[in-house]
């Protein structure tokens, strides 16, 4: 389970004018930065709240919600965007272009020291079960 800070994280990354929300249109430009995209049924699913805009309950709530089956595709869809090689693997370079997409460009230096810090096998990279424990 992600801690608080992690989910405010994750509702800052989105925000994009800063007012401690999420709107579709914020969801939808931050998504197509990452080379995903929001359809139309997957936003209504989303139900915003009565407001049309997520909050921070709405986040916890999203990542926290669904099944084990569920959690487990996310997850997976999650870091199959780190890995952009397809090869199994979050690599320094996978990272660093991820995090330069979402605005956080870091060097590749930096890169391989946050995979060293969840790196269980000492590899180098991080697999799909390092990554599923980095997650929570």
């Amino acid at each position: 389970m992600m801690r608080s800070e992690e989910y405010k994280r994750i509702l800052r990354c989105f925000d994009k004018d800063g007012d401690g929300k999420i709107s579709a249109w914020e969801l939808r430009h931050r998504l197509g930065r990452m080379g995903g995209e929001l359809m139309l049924n997957e936003e209504e699913a989303l139900g915003w709240n009565g407001n049309g805009l997520l909050d921070l309950e709405d986040v916890i709530e999203l990542m926290e919600g669904g099944g084990e089956e569920e959690k487990m595709k996310n997850l997976r869809e999650a870091f199959e965007m780190y890995d952009g090689q397809g090869s199994g693997f979050i690599t320094p370079q996978g990272l660093n272009k991820m995090l330069t997409k979402l605005g956080e460009s870091k060097s590749i230096d930096e890169c391989m020291v946050m995979i060293k810090h969840f790196d269980i096998n000492g590899d180098g990279v991080i697999s799909f079960d390092e990554f599923r424990v980095m997650m929570q």
